[in-house]
């Protein structure tokens, strides 16, 4: 049985990169360690080096995603909230049933100051996988660390999404003013 060629240094960085470019879904470092025969700590240490030479690239925790200018105009809003827990899923079940993306989570922390971590949830589907990776891996949402305060940055291709979106949050009790 012939062994799959191990990808070296920037050949591999430069597939990555065109890999991440060429599809909309998020992939997973094990996808890429697979695809280039490496570890998946080599890969961490690729993306590493791909945002250090100013590629677009976020991990969401469905996988690494590519940050391509959108064709379409995209509005965002930042909006300021507050809940439980326990309340995470209806909160982004309530954004994302109005065709909004929530594209992150913000907090203030005392001593680190601006703590953002990368959420990009668009469907109940992607709402429904990050509350399974976080209860499997037994993490604590960011907000539990601010008494449940948080913002995110919200993305829609209308405005009226964003504004729709935001009343029923207002409605659910999640909105600050």
């Amino acid at each position: 049985m012939k062994k799959e060629r191990k990808l070296l240094g920037e050949e591999r960085r430069t597939l990555i990169l065109q890999w991440l470019k060429e599809t909309k879904r998020p992939m997973t470092g094990t996808e890429l360690a697979n695809k280039t025969n490496v570890s998946r700590q080599v890969i961490v240490q690729d993306i590493s080096l791909l945002k250090a030479k100013n590629e677009p690239i976020i991990a969401t925790s469905q996988g690494y995603l590519y940050l391509s200018p959108s064709s379409a105009h995209t509005y965002t809003r930042i909006i300021a909230c507050c809940h439980t827990p326990e309340q995470t899923k209806d909160e982004l079940y309530t954004i994302v049933d109005h065709g909004v993306t929530v594209k992150d989570v913000k907090i203030e922390h005392p001593v680190y100051g601006d703590l953002t971590a990368s959420i990009m949830v668009s469907n109940r589907l992607e709402v429904d996988e990050f509350i399974q990776k976080i209860n499997e891996t037994k993490s604590a949402y960011l907000s539990q660390l601010t008494g449940g305060v948080h913002l995110h940055t919200l993305e829609a291709d209308r405005v009226e999404k964003l504004d729709e979106a935001c009343t029923a949050l207002k409605q659910a009790g999640f909105l600050i003013e």
